[in-house]
């Protein structure tokens, strides 16, 4: 998947080096865009550790996910829009790390993040090429997190299987992308965006675990003018 980013966005950099050329308005103030593609998800993790009674030095680490995405924009004026990012849920899984490292799948979270943004698009909406930029607030809404064996032995040996619930979060999100025109009403674009994401784990055995994600997101799709 890395390989099909990589090729995605050389493609897309390739097509708006192009240059700008006039077009219809299709980014202009009163106008909706909804993009479809496909959004990766990497966890920047810095874990605190679990609290007693636990091998001192655990933590945990977390794995990527890529999922696709449905975006809506509404172009409030030629350069200021706002755009709400949705998707299905991710699923990442989590390893042990610190002192646990290589214990392997410590359970694994589904995740719904969606995200509102404020952009602000240069060049006029004439322009094929548009770079912008955004700020907003991302909601993390964790569910069906599920703990395995290997949890199960690290936390309570010889006991019932154990568990965690992860809290759900507000978060700053910051976004840098561009878009490309190649017609009328259709366009492909990619963005990137960085959240400012912190966490507590919960487990059942009673200890907890503060976590920072601060998650970077990298999409590519293709957009549709209504």
């Amino acid at each position: 998947m890395n390989i099909r980013f990589n090729t995605a966005v050389k493609m897309l950099a390739l097509v708006a080096a192009m240059g700008a050329g006039s077009s219809a308005l299709a980014q202009s103030a009163g106008t909706w865009i909804g993009i479809v593609g496909v959004n990766k998800i990497s966890p920047k993790v810095d874990s605190g550790f679990v609290s007693a009674p636990a091998l001192p030095g655990s933590q945990a680490d977390v794995g990527n996910s890529t999922k696709p995405i449905f975006n809506i924009a509404y172009m409030y004026t030629d350069s200021v829009s706002f755009e709400l990012d949705l998707g299905v849920p991710y699923k990442h899984t989590l390893y042990g790390a610190g002192s646990l490292q290589g214990t392997g799948k410590l359970g694994t979270s589904e995740v719904l993040p969606p995200t509102l943004l404020v952009q602000y698009r240069f060049l006029p909406p004439t322009s094929k090429f548009r770079p912008f930029v955004g700020v907003g607030v991302t909601y993390a809404y964790f569910r069906k997190e599920k703990g395995s064996a290997q949890l199960t032995s690290i936390l309570n040996t010889g006991g019932g299987p154990s568990s965690f619930e992860l809290d759900n979060k507000f978060a700053a999100s910051g976004q840098v992308g561009a878009s490309y025109a190649v017609s009328e009403r259709w366009s492909v674009g990619f963005a990137v965006i960085k959240t400012a994401l912190k966490t507590t784990a919960h487990y059942s055995t009673g200890q907890t675990q503060g976590i920072t994600l601060n998650p970077l997101a990298i999409s590519v799709g293709v957009g549709y003018r209504f």
